[in-house]
Formats: structure tokens, sequence, C-alpha cells
């Protein structure tokens, strides 16, 4: 027991600037708390005692805020950061070494009792602030669900899925250290350069636009050049390629 709670204040001061020392950790850090109290409510839960767990979780609840179900799997090194307003489902699982922020909620979708009704988080996975997992797929190893995203949909290994209802942007393997980096830790599960599909998209087609104006214009020099008529039509606004990227940022 005290082997793993030296292993959460560890993790908890490698990933968060703010924690100052290990007594401020267990003192101040309702995350920790929720998931030790966790520990006893699972262990309860798991030898017979049902309603004892469920008490345990529910005294957790109102401690912390943090309302995690006595049935639930939570690996080692888990850090939920703030805390405040999370719910984990009783066939949740939470592997290795994941980041759970505020206000998130992983929940089921299936009123089948007995059968898994809530998501599981692979090692590593980052849920960002008021994101909701929803059912009873996979979060793969590494993946990122970004803030306020409603996942009901499983997420492949390392990709990370943003807007409700989620879309899953899928990462390149690149060396650069920042991305080595965003890989093992994402506050909020923001990442370099993880842009939203959809705005992606349309930057490409922004991008399309503006080749495609500049190849007519040739065109139309080229005809004129070698004494070609070309009907003229009324002149429209100047395409401005850069204002309207800006816009869609």
């Amino acid at each position: 027991m005290f082997t793993r709670l030296k292993e959460d204040i560890a993790s908890i001061i490698e990933r968060d600037p703010a924690a100052r020392n290990s007594w401020e950790v267990v003192t101040c850090y309702p995350g920790l708390q929720a998931i030790v109290m966790h520990r006893w409510a699972s262990a309860c839960w798991q030898h017979g005692f049902k309603w004892l767990g469920r008490f345990i979780s529910h005294l957790a609840r109102i401690l912390t805020g943090i309302e995690i179900h006595p049935g639930a799997t939570i690996g080692r090194r888990v850090f939920i950061d703030h805390g405040f307003g999370v719910v984990v489902g009783e066939t949740a699982i939470i592997g290795d070494d994941c980041t759970i922020y505020q206000g998130v909620t992983l929940g089921g979708t299936s009123l089948s009792k007995g059968a898994k009704r809530h998501p599981t988080l692979e090692r590593g996975v980052i849920i960002g602030a008021g994101a909701k997992v929803l059912g009873s797929f996979t979060v793969g190893e590494g993946a990122k669900v970004g803030s306020n995203a409603v996942v009901v949909k499983e997420v492949p290994a390392g990709a990370t899925a943003v807007g409700n209802p989620a879309r899953i942007v899928e990462k390149a393997v690149t060396g650069s250290r920042e991305e080595a980096a965003a890989r093992l830790f994402a506050a909020y599960g923001i990442t370099p350069n993880g842009d939203d599909p959809i705005s992606k998209a349309m930057h490409g087609l922004i991008d399309n636009a503006a080749s495609q104006e500049h190849q007519l214009v040739k065109i139309v020099q080229a005809l004129k050049a070698a004494g070609i008529a070309c009907e003229t039509v009324p002149e429209l606004d100047k395409f401005n390629p850069d204002r309207l990227n800006k816009l869609v940022e």
C-alpha cells in the first residue's frame, strides 16, 4: 500500500509544476485522496462488502468532489488533477500513468447489468477537462482526449480526439523532442500541432482554392498574349487566403 502511495506522490510531483513537496500532495490534492479511498472501497467491494464499498465511495465524493464507483479498476500512478466533478463508472478500467482533469465523465450507455458498460483507458491516456467518454470501447495507449470532447467511439493508440462529437486526429510519428515529450504528458490533452481535423480540412481547401486562382490568372494572361479574346466578368473582391485561414484557426 505504501509503495503505491509513494509512486502516486512521485508521479504527481513529476507531472504538476504546482506540487512543491510530498506533504502538500498528501494533504491538499483531492485526486490522490480519492484514489486512496477508492482502494479501500474497491477492497470491500471485491470481498463482498458491497454496501460498505459504496459508502466509502460516497464519503470520498463528499470530501473530494470525485465520484469513483468501487467496482471500477484503477491502475498505478493515475493522476486526477483538480478533480472536482470527475465521475468514473462501475465497469471503467483506467490503466497505469493516466491523467484525468476536472469535470471528466467515464460513463456508460447501456443498461445491461453485469455487462461492460464503461470505457477502458489504456496506459498513458490523458483526458482533458470536461470531456465525456461514454461507452464500453477502448481509448488506446498514449491517446489524448481534448477538453470538452464527447467521445462515443474507440480512439486508436497515440491519437487525439477533439470536438463534439469527437473527431479523431491520428498523429504521424516524428522524432522531435517536443512531440516525444507530448507523448509522455500533455496538460489538458493539448499537444503541439494538434489542430481540429475540420480546421485542417478547411485550411487545405483554402490553400487549394488559392492555388487554382493563381493558375487561372496565368492561363488568362497566356491566352491574351496569344491574341485570344477572353470574355470579361465583373471583378470581385480579391481572394485573400491568409485572411480566410485566420478566420478558421
